[in-house]
């Protein structure tokens, strides 16, 4: 076959694609953001069957207490601080002797539960305020938008740490009411559902202004006019022609946000104001070993190496997402 005619069957094939296969095709095309798909992929599978895997691959069938920490008095002298290569630890032990590989595992649970339900909360907090202004009259936009500014000027990092401080005092101290149903919920979670509502709800006025922006330059087209003139409302055309248009630069930016709400966690845990020990963070575990890192070094370089290849997988991912998504480059 001559060169012009593979390049008019391939012209053909990529006329032929819908803009999500086309889409999908140049994200294979991008090895970065493959390859850091395929690592997550695999953070998924280890997050949904790490435990029905750890005791068995580690302890040779033997349960044993893989979170909860043990007493001193429970544990061999013998059993702390091990080394990388151990049988029975791969990775060695921590100085209370709980194994290092199967805390960092569970860990990636506390990562993914975070990139996760922060993520959802922002996209539809954002996503819902940024079309609500979008489509309002001007007056109601500016307001909108000006309390969005007044946000952006917040210091929200300093606003997190006091907010988690109280709740964490309020847990320790026993509450009732409302607020001790919120603390129960938490204590539930591993101390995850404070994290939840802090790194969600406090991180969506980016995520506002890009759907505010989207919508009203979407709200230009010729086929809004279109659908307006033949009698579709306003919420008829949110769902049917806005949302469609605008949600993939939407979820584009949310990917490369993800890795700032894992550093967020790992850096709550590390300060003592994230998850509640002995839940397994690796900002945790770096917390608790740091100070020995000349002596035991493996104690605080494992679950940081984990926290920095989860970061570069999600950043690698949402830049070949946003390639992937650019319209400029289909048929490329």
């Amino acid at each position: 076959m001559s060169a012009k005619k593979r390049r008019d069957a391939r012209e053909e094939e990529e006329r032929g694609r819908s803009p999500l296969q086309d889409a999908f095709h140049r994200l294979l095309k991008h090895r970065a953001g493959t390859l850091g798909g395929i690592f997550i992929i695999l953070l998924i599978l280890v997050a949904l069957f790490v435990d029905t895997t750890i005791p068995a691959a580690i302890f040779g069938g033997e349960v044993r207490p893989l979170i909860a920490p043990k007493h001193f008095a429970e544990v061999s002298f013998f059993e702390r601080d091990l080394p990388p290569g151990t049988p029975g630890y791969p990775l060695g032990t921590d100085y209370l002797g709980r194994d290092i590989l199967s805390r960092t595992l569970y860990g990636t649970r506390i990562s993914l539960s975070i990139a996760v339900v922060a993520a959802l909360v922002s996209l539809v907090i954002g996503l819902t305020y940024g079309i609500i202004s979008g489509f309002a009259p001007t007056r109601v936009d500016n307001a909108m938008m000006r309390f969005v500014d007044f946000l952006y000027g917040f210091p929200l990092i300093i606003f997190v740490i006091l907010l988690q401080a109280y709740f964490k005092a309020v847990s320790r101290r026993g509450a009732t009411g409302l607020v001790g149903v919120l603390v129960n919920i938490d204590r539930a979670l591993g101390g995850m559902f404070f994290l939840f509502v802090a790194l969600g709800v406090l991180n969506w006025i980016g995520m506002a202004r890009l759907a505010r922006a989207q919508t009203l330059s979407v709200k230009q087209k010729e086929y809004i006019e279109s659908a307006r003139a033949l009698g579709a409302g306003n919420l008829r055309i949110v769902f049917r022609h806005v949302l469609p248009n605008i949600l993939g630069p939407c979820i584009v930016s949310e990917t490369l946000a993800i890795p700032g709400y894992i550093s967020t966690e790992a850096f709550l845990s590390f300060i003592g104001l994230g998850v509640t020990p002995p839940t397994p963070s690796w900002g945790l575990m770096i917390s608790e070993t740091y100070a020995a890192i000349r002596t035991y070094p493996w104690e605080s370089l494992i679950p940081g190496t984990a926290l920095a290849l989860t970061t570069l997988a999600f950043n690698f991912l949402g830049d070949g997402l946003r390639d992937a998504f650019d319209p400029r480059l289909r048929g490329t």
